[in-house]
């Protein structure tokens, strides 16, 4: 990020998107009912993991009362959509896609909001008068697994701006910046007009970040288009899409790049440039 602006603080994002968390998953007995069995199951084995842990690296009581105080942090500072959407989510993702068919998915990240504006194709995501940014057009089809195009096909869409941030989570931008969901045409077929995001560091002022600078990691994540694609009576893809030739491409923080989900942005010799992805969704 550069430093045209305060960045936003861990703090005010992970409020962010705590807040944003809590209204996607609705009242507390949204779901599906897990039984104490598989409770039982999950939860013995994570604590043996914890266990076997401090067993062979000889943690310390001094380590244990730190890491206690480092959760305490993490809660109160509402950083725990960031914390688990970085070091967690792109392993429940991983076993996820061990039974799905279709466009490979990817992490959703804490930077999601619903109910955006309904554009249809050909679309340009809401931007400032002044957006800065390489153009960018995005086009494609979205198609079931027999080929057949889907008609009316949505594409809910987020990014990051030129600096790598989010409205929503950056008080400097509007409301519905960089974010709509796109209506495909009869034939699957979708345009998207919007900007080539930047890389960005993860807030770093807060827990999570602490932890990263501990570690001796460093805090950055590619540049990428959030999208979650879906179609009536078929599963919704939930995904991020790169740039060949990106940085951090083979670090990302939240270790959730996928070589099937990289771009290969074409330099239109005007100064913008256009990519294409087809989408795949199998049955629900």
């Amino acid at each position: 990020m550069t430093a045209t602006h305060d960045s936003p603080t861990a703090a005010g994002s992970g409020d962010s998107a705590t807040k944003a968390f809590r209204a996607s998953r609705g009242s507390a007995s949204a779901g599906p009912t897990v039984s104490q069995e598989r409770v039982s199951e999950v939860v013995t084995d994570l604590l043996a993991g914890i266990h076997s842990t401090i067993r062979s690296k000889k943690v310390t009581y001094d380590e244990f009362q730190a890491a206690k105080q480092y959760l305490i942090d993490v809660g109160e500072g509402g950083e725990w959509p960031l914390f688990l959407d970085v070091f967690v989510e792109h392993v429940v993702e991983d076993v996820a896609a061990e039974a799905q068919d279709g466009t490979k998915g990817s992490i959703l990240g804490p930077y999601y909001l619903p109910g955006q504006v309904r554009i249809d194709t050909p679309a340009t995501l809401p931007k400032r008068p002044d957006e800065q940014g390489t153009a960018l057009l995005f086009a494609g089809q979205v198609r079931d697994t027999a080929g057949n195009p889907l008609p009316g096909a949505e594409l809910d869409i987020w990014q990051a701006d030129d600096e790598g941030y989010y409205s929503g989570f950056a008080p400097h931008l509007p409301d519905g910046n960089l974010r709509g969901v796109v209506v495909a045409d009869a034939e699957g077929k979708f345009e998207i007009h919007t900007i080539e995001p930047a890389a960005y560091q993860i807030p770093t002022d807060g827990p999570t970040g602490a932890l990263i600078e501990a570690a001796g990691w460093h805090p950055w994540r590619p540049a990428h288009l959030h999208l979650m694609v879906r179609a009536p009576e078929h599963r919704t893809i939930t995904t991020q899409l790169y740039f060949r030739g990106g940085e951090w491409l083979d670090s990302d923080v939240a270790s959730a790049t996928k070589s099937e989900l990289i771009l290969d942005p074409v330099d239109n010799g005007d100064g913008t440039h256009s990519v294409t992805y087809d989408f795949t969704l199998e049955p629900a």
